[in-house]
């Protein structure tokens, strides 16, 4: 799916499809399109002075992290369980990572220290490059921190032809640092910094004036697919690597361990689950059909071309995104559709998946 990104190459197919990812020096960084439009757009933009910046250095947020339910709120069992898959199907680069971090984190939490930047941004460099420093994608983007030339070059970098120091994980982490600043001082808020980085500033102001929030859950919708899986990848590699780092290399995070520092008991949690209500009413499942997929279909099509309610197929599929951004855990997909639909479904399911298909592709072009 064309939305997804780079180290997702490597760490998972969250990024690139498999012949794109072996145009990129050891099979381990695709780029996106999105990155073009990110890269020249970067510096010549005007900050948005509808937000907020940080009066001094000390001032700057906290990164969120799986488990912090004052800050993900509602949202902290889905990001959880994102983070719970995400470590399953990538336990075997996460490894790789792990290792080859030995020799890099300490360098990168230096360097962004000086810049009063917090160390959780280095995991911004794994899914980017998985600390590879002669990553190349397809774009042009080279190094541990994926820069085109010209954002190298705005940042302080020497790029031509005898030199590049895009690929020396020293420099370019300093040349990453002041853009990340950068990004900070427009958007204040970590995830939406990494959005930016994604994308570049613009969707991201576009889509805070639209919903007239600086939320990431809000504005969400309206970012790329890409820049969605993005930043829930950042999320997802921070957590694992700050707080579960343990469990790297043994399969996945235990279901029985939880991210949050205020998380009830086994025992609590065996007794709420006795009493949890069903997550469909009998009348639900009477109406209910499900069908095996292995490509996703963009829900938006489903509502347009089969008329379905999109409240029910959300409700009824709670956790599609992940199946979305290829971070479900599983080659197929269970998709919970309305019983009456099933045979519109299947008469245009070729059709609606190549549809779906151009339509994640155009989303990630198109920003």
């Amino acid at each position: 799916m064309q939305y997804k990104r780079i180290f997702l190459a490597l760490l998972l197919p969250l990024s690139f499809s498999a012949a794109q990812a072996q145009k990129t020096q050891q099979n381990l960084l695709p780029a996106s399109n999105a990155r073009v439009v990110r890269i020249d757009t970067i510096i010549q933009q005007k900050p948005a002075t509808a937000i907020p910046l940080p009066l001094q250095a000390n001032a700057k947020k906290p990164v969120p992290l799986a488990g912090q339910k004052s800050y993900f709120g509602s949202m902290n069992d889905y990001v959880e369980d994102y983070t719970r898959k995400y470590a399953t199907k990538n336990n075997r680069t996460l490894t790789v990572v792990k290792k080859r971090g030995e020799n890099h984190f300490s360098l990168i939490d230096n360097v962004l220290q000086k810049h009063d930047i917090p160390k959780e941004l280095k995991y911004l460099a794994v899914i980017e490059s998985a600390l590879n420093n002669n990553a190349i994608s397809p774009v042009g983007a080279v190094g541990p921190w994926q820069m085109m030339a010209s954002t190298a070059k705005l940042m302080g970098l020497t790029v031509n032809k005898k030199r590049d120091e895009r690929k020396d994980m020293y420099k370019s982490t300093h040349a990453a640092a002041k853009y990340l600043n950068y990004l900070y001082n427009q958007l204040n808020d970590w995830l939406l910094v990494v959005a930016a980085y994604n994308s570049g500033p613009t969707p991201v102001q576009r889509a805070i004036k639209k919903t007239g929030s600086n939320n990431f859950w809000d504005i969400k919708p309206y970012l790329p697919k890409e820049t969605q899986g993005h930043v829930l990848a950042f999320i997802a590699t921070a957590s694992i690597f700050e707080n579960m780092n343990k469990f790297i290399g043994l399969g996945g995070i235990p279901e029985d361990v939880s991210f949050s520092k205020d998380a009830p008991s086994i025992s609590d949690l065996k007794a709420g689950a006795a009493k949890a209500k069903p997550a469909f009413t009998d009348e639900e499942l009477k109406n209910m059909a499900i069908v095996r997929i292995s490509e996703p279909v963009a829900f938006d099509l489903l509502v347009q071309d089969l008329n379905m309610d999109r409240k029910l197929l959300d409700k009824w599929n709670p956790d599609y995104e992940l199946f979305e951004m290829n971070t479900y855990g599983g080659d197929y997909y269970g998709l919970r559709i309305p019983k009456d639909k099933l045979d519109s479904f299947i008469e245009k399911k070729e059709v609606l998946t190549k549809r779906s298909k151009q339509m994640y592709a155009q989303m990630t072009v198109n920003y």
